[in-house]
């Protein structure tokens, strides 16, 4: 049997994080291309924007606010969908933060809020659209990891980490729901030109603009891959570093990111600046 494939006559999209970067992007494209497209985000302003600017277009976008972290909040977001709007047909779970963490500074709080949006965030949004797909025996997937989860990165044990487990939730979803009829797709960007990486302070090799990210993931939700990952070069040489002894993969790596990631003499020493 042949995957399924959401198109505009079997229900809606729904993109949670919505009101900027990739989600954005990706919610207006699809409603060019005729897409009943629900979008879910905090940032009630942004989202209205986002209606506005798709009025012209061949599809829709309807809003509704959500915090991708609050359960009940994702079940009535899902619930209001089904019964207002029509049936998902896809969910494209793509809320998520960045925040650094630090061997310098480790702190409860920038693990906890990364899981709590990057992990949990769509596990809250994944089981109820689930539920509803099961019940009616088909339905599609799609979970925004990164390249980050593919292997540590200096800064990223927590936004990394939250990746990393959405790969391997994807790759073990596919055995179960493949036989409910519900197809289950890991989308992997590399360095997207997003507010989010605005914020970084440091060289993004082969990054591509949130318009770029939309039209690749447009173009693989139609596909029949389990894996939307882009750019290419750098998906595949992260991939690569992977079948490296761990001693040879720090030692790449300290090589291309510089003098920031290299080891630091053994005591005692003194941060004058805590990394930010």
């Amino acid at each position: 049997m042949s995957p399924f494939i959401a198109r505009p006559e079997h229900g809606v999209v729904w993109i949670t994080g919505a009101s900027s970067g990739i989600g954005r992007a990706l919610a207006l494209k699809l409603a060019e291309e005729g897409y009943k497209v629900a979008v879910t985000a905090r940032s009630h302003d942004k989202l209205l924007a986002l209606q506005a600017e798709a009025s012209a277009l061949a599809g829709s976008i309807v809003v509704l606010d959500g915090d991708v972290t609050d359960t009940e909040d994702m079940e009535h977001t899902v619930a209001a969908i089904e019964y207002q709007h029509g049936p998902i047909a896809l969910a494209v779970l793509n809320a998520g933060v960045y925040l650094p963490a630090r061997g310098e500074d480790l702190n409860h709080e920038v693990f906890e809020r990364s899981f709590a949006v990057n992990l949990h965030g769509v596990v809250n949004c994944l089981v109820p659209a689930v539920r509803h797909m099961r019940a009616r025996g088909y339905g599609q997937v799609a979970l925004v990891s990164s390249v980050a989860g593919y292997g540590g990165l200096p800064g990223g044990a927590a936004y990394g980490a939250s990746k990393a487990a959405l790969i391997n939730m994807a790759e073990s979803l596919n055995f179960e729901l493949d036989r409910m009829g519900i197809r289950i797709q890991l989308i992997t960007p590399g360095y997207v030109d997003t507010p989010l990486t605005a914020r970084n302070k440091f060289d993004m090799p082969d990054i591509v603009s949130a318009q770029h990210a939309a039209d690749a993931i447009a173009i693989g939700l139609k596909s029949p891959s389990f894996d939307i990952s882009f750019p290419k070069s750098m998906v595949y040489r992260a991939k690569l570093l992977k079948f490296l002894p761990y001693g040879l993969y720090f030692k790449v790596l300290r090589y291309f990111l510089g003098s920031g990631s290299k080891r630091r003499p053994a005591g005692p020493h003194i941060t004058a600046h805590p990394a930010e």
